[in-house]
């Protein structure tokens, strides 16, 4: 499977005859959508999902299909069963990829604002994107789309996150709000700490260049 990141929390994941592709919101690169199959969104942030650009889509392509949570397909109303509701526990097929839903909450940013719903995808069986918040699936995960910087996240609850799952692969999302410097920082200690642990390798990836999970390191 091919994957390649477009802009902060957005990935599109490729593989012959489906693209998916995972939280278009509004710093993502228009062209991530381009072709693309399916939509998934895991919640409602201006991050991960941007209305006026996803109706745009399936304006373009009515082939185009959307999976997401209750409060995001609100949003979307008038396209009717071209949008699925889906929750905790769910599983669904885009054209031969499977995929499970797990979580049900936004992580918490601070008791004075409101909890969002959240939910997170398992795709093919072996990547999986938590959206906003630190869900550990209940299967092994091969490649985690690790969120290493938000407003409700220390770098050290990341790097016990990767350790509590444990994947192969760990690859840095969620990360639009650092500077070059944040990026050096970040990156170093958690690819200096995952490191250590020899059972996960870590990695970024610049936006718009494809990757090939198979023959990434391990």
């Amino acid at each position: 499977m091919r994957l390649t990141k477009w802009g902060h929390a957005c990935v599109r994941l490729e593989r012959p005859g489906a693209a998916v592709v995972i939280d278009p919101g509004e710093y993502t690169d228009p062209q991530a959508l381009d072709g693309a199959d399916a939509v998934l969104v895991t919640h409602e942030h201006a991050d991960h999902f941007d209305e006026s650009r996803l109706r745009a889509a399936a304006e373009a392509n009515p082939a185009l299909r959307i999976w997401t949570n209750r409060s995001v397909a609100a949003r979307l109303d008038g396209l009717g069963n071209r949008v699925t509701v889906v929750g905790d526990g769910d599983t669904f097929d885009v054209d031969g990829i499977g995929v499970e839903v797990h979580g049900e909450l936004h992580q918490l940013v601070h008791p004075d604002l409101p909890t969002v719903p959240n939910i997170g995808f398992l795709v093919a069986g072996n990547v999986f994107h938590p959206g906003d918040a630190f869900t550990v699936p209940p299967s092994p995960v091969d490649t985690l789309l690790v969120p290493v910087q938000s407003p409700w996240s220390r770098t050290g609850e990341v790097i016990d996150y990767i350790r509590q799952i444990k994947p192969r692969l760990a690859v840095a999302v969620h990360d639009g709000g650092l500077s070059a410097m944040g990026h050096a920082v970040v990156n170093g200690i958690v690819g200096a700490t995952i490191g250590a642990d020899a059972t996960t390798h870590y990695i970024r990836l610049e936006a718009g260049t494809p990757a090939n999970l198979s023959q990434l390191p391990a």
